[in-house]
């Protein structure tokens, strides 16, 4: 079972980071609402699950960044004779840090429409079994101390179905 929230993990990861991913649709975003946002590369979507506290200190940071991670797997066998057929509940976690208030949600907040036009334009067959079918919710944090002085976050979670050996 851990194997398939890590192959899920990495399936969404390579899915947000692709050409035609994230930092596609910030750039999209970015020229159509004449706003200039810092542009993400895939080397800031990471598939791990840490808090932003632990990240500064152990890793380098560049914001803005995106997190993808495997809450939880539910196997209620809906396909027989398969050994894993049921959900992969994942996140993806945005996170965006500057040294000023201003702007800092409503830079946030197209930053999650770009990974949510992203999920939009990939419902269906992922391959190896995945299938997303569309339909997420988001969860926006509190901005608080961290990063460069001010830190907000937003979550988007859903779930993957999962059909596997």
């Amino acid at each position: 079972m851990l194997s398939i929230a890590s192959a899920a993990t990495r399936k969404l990861a390579s899915i947000l980071a692709a050409s035609n991913g994230v930092p596609a649709a910030v750039e999209a975003l970015s020229s159509q609402q004449s706003v200039p946002l810092p542009q993400i590369g895939p080397q800031q979507i990471i598939g791990q699950n840490v808090a932003p506290d632990i990240a500064e200190k152990s890793l380098p940071s560049k914001y803005p960044l995106i997190y993808v991670y495997c809450n939880k797997l539910v196997n209620d066998l809906r396909e027989k004779f398969r050994t894993f057929s049921g959900d992969a509940q994942m996140s993806i976690e945005a996170r965006v840090s500057q040294d000023r208030l201003d702007s800092i949600e409503s830079n946030l907040h197209m930053y999650v429409d770009a990974i949510a036009s992203v999920l939009d334009g990939n419902r269906g067959d992922w391959g190896d079994g995945f299938f997303y079918g569309g339909g997420y919710e988001v969860t926006f944090g509190k901005v608080k101390h961290g990063g460069r002085n001010f830190l907000q976050t937003a979550e988007i979670s859903f779930d993957l179905e999962v059909s596997a050996g």
